[in-house]
């Protein structure tokens, strides 16, 4: 099987084209590649795939195999494979996720692609559509008692659920005995990606996230509109916010008028590689 790693500030997934290749059995096959020390080493597998409703269609599973409906991280590099690669020479494109068709505009420097602007789409706040169990219509600033401590939660999804939580500091978090309480907490029924979020001004934030299925990943391009969404939600942020990620920075515009989310962020070829077919 030919595949390319490729990452997007850190949060690394292994591609596949499936235009040319066949992967049977996806979901092991994101086990085994996955695995940084007998696998290749990557937080999923994406799978690029011809598509009906767009110009291509993005298959994407986290590291523990479940099935992701979208990676703002990994649709820019989607992008950036398919004009890298020679299979589109468009420099607007669409692509097709289970969070629906996303739109994606390509800034290209010596032939190769460099930066990605993502139109994520219309943030989704209504709990039962996020899933979030509340009684509300919407979940903000809304107390959360996750091992026996009360946080406070905004909840959006961006195709994708996600929890956002204020903190005063995000760099000492125990994000690793905190993340998996949040992931699994019964008012999650399709588990959650937890965004634990300092504000640093009006116009810049820092955060970590716990990504269901993948543990703490060092950047996520869904988690970050999320992000950027609970702030203005909140009053505590302007509507166009820098992002800051272990992995490096995300540029992320609420357009509330279109009331869309737009990200804009890099994305690059780590290397190209075959694994041996008789171990998947």
């Amino acid at each position: 099987m030919k595949f390319t790693k490729m990452q997007g500030l850190g949060n690394d997934y292994v591609y596949v084209n499936c235009l040319q290749e066949q992967v049977k059995n996806p979901s092991e096959v994101a086990v085994k590649v996955s695995d940084r020390h007998f696998g290749i080493g990557s937080d999923g597998l994406i799978l690029i795939n011809p598509s009906k409703v767009a110009d291509f269609e993005m298959e994407m599973y986290y590291a523990d195999g479940s099935r992701g409906e979208m990676c703002g991280n990994g649709i820019r590099c989607v992008a950036k494979y398919v004009y890298d690669y020679g299979l589109t020479d468009k420099t607007s494109i669409s692509v097709e996720t289970l969070g629906g068709i996303k739109y994606l505009d390509l800034t290209v420097v010596d032939g190769k692609v460099k930066l990605v602007k993502v139109d994520m789409g219309k943030p989704i706040l209504t709990p039962t559509q996020i899933p979030i169990v509340a009684e509300g219509d919407r979940v903000i600033d809304e107390p959360i008692e996750v091992g026996n401590v009360t946080y406070r939660m905004t909840g959006v999804s961006m195709g994708n659920p996600h929890t956002v939580v204020f903190v005063d500091d995000v760099q000492h978090l125990e994000i690793e005995k905190i993340g998996p309480l949040f992931e699994n907490h019964e008012r999650f029924p399709k588990r959650i990606n937890t965004e634990f979020v300092k504000v640093i001004d009006r116009k810049t934030v820092q955060m970590r996230v716990w990504e269901r299925g993948s543990a703490e990943t060092l950047a996520c391009g869904t988690g970050a509109c999320a992000v950027a969404v609970a702030c203005i939600l909140n009053g505590l942020t302007e509507d166009e916010v820098t992002v800051h990620l272990l992995g490096g920075d995300l540029q992320i515009f609420w357009d509330r008028e279109k009331d869309t989310v737009f990200m804009t962020g890099p994305a690059e070829v780590v290397f190209d590689g075959v694994y041996p077919q008789g171990t998947l």
